[in-house]
């Protein structure tokens, strides 16, 4: 029985050496993925890496499921798998308002592991043409760094997200669009629109987090990517409106208090 079993995981191993077309499986490295994912994302993801962990039901966003290969935060294009760096990102940083923390106390071998583990759920990972490089992101222009020239640019922002966020997102930007109730994922899970004025963005609080999103689109829901239909600048623009109307975050556990002056 033993001998069946062993040639049964290598079997296993074999087929999925075609995970990556760029990079064959290292077994040793599978391995060593299942051993980090049984321990840090079992819980949630599940076994199976179908979202169904034993924390799942009392979690709201469920978790992710692996098994379809669908991944929201990438730099490459609307449809494509995310590159390794978009999944260490994730992991180490983790996605603000959900269940999924910083895992950032993993070493650089144990994130290389767990990617390697969790390519393994689903068979999207072994066709080239589901990959591809990551998409171009310049950085934000000067004028992000002089308030007077972000105020400059943001009246110009809010006309351009009236005209192509609002729909969702709502004129305030507070997720409350006419369309947002009717929204759904690819799961058939209702997929309400981000709260833009929040101090912390699942996709990251930066004007390169948002430019990102902007850029290349969620996949698997109604976000779309507007690199055909808005040029960067018009972005930059829209950004400059989101920074302008953000919300203060919250006061920080163990911050003293403001003395009077």
């Amino acid at each position: 029985m033993k001998i069946h079993a062993t040639f049964a995981l290598l079997a296993t191993a074999s087929t999925l050496m075609a995970a990556d077309p760029a990079a064959p499986l290292d077994f040793n490295l599978y391995m060593q993925g299942k051993y980090v994912y049984e321990r840090n994302c079992i819980v949630c993801h599940g076994l199976r890496g179908d979202g169904n962990g034993e924390m799942s039901p009392t979690l709201k966003p469920k978790p992710r499921s692996f098994r379809e290969g669908m991944f929201k935060f990438r730099t490459t294009p609307n449809g494509m798998l995310p590159t390794d760096d978009d999944l260490r990102r994730t992991i180490t940083r983790g996605l603000s308002g959900t269940a999924m923390g910083m895992f950032s106390h993993l070493s650089a071998e144990e994130l290389d592991a767990v990617i390697t583990y969790v390519k393994s759920f689903s068979r999207r990972w072994r066709k080239a043409e589901n990959h591809a490089l990551a998409v171009p992101l310049p950085s934000p222009p000067a004028w992000f760094k002089t308030p007077v020239d972000l105020k400059t640019h943001a009246p110009t922002g809010q006309k351009l997200f009236l005209l192509n966020c609002a729909t969702c997102h709502g004129e305030k930007a507070d997720g409350k669009g006419p369309a947002a109730m009717a929204l759904k994922d690819i799961w058939g899970v209702p997929a309400a629109p981000s709260d833009l004025r929040k101090p912390h963005l699942r996709c990251g609080d930066t004007p390169a987090d948002l430019f990102r999103i902007l850029a290349t689109g969620l996949n698997g829901t109604p976000m779309a990517s507007f690199d055909q239909t808005l040029t960067d600048a018009q972005r930059w623009d829209i950004i400059a409106h989101l920074m302008s109307i953000r919300l203060p975050s919250g006061p920080v556990l163990g911050a003293a208090a403001p003395t009077s002056p």
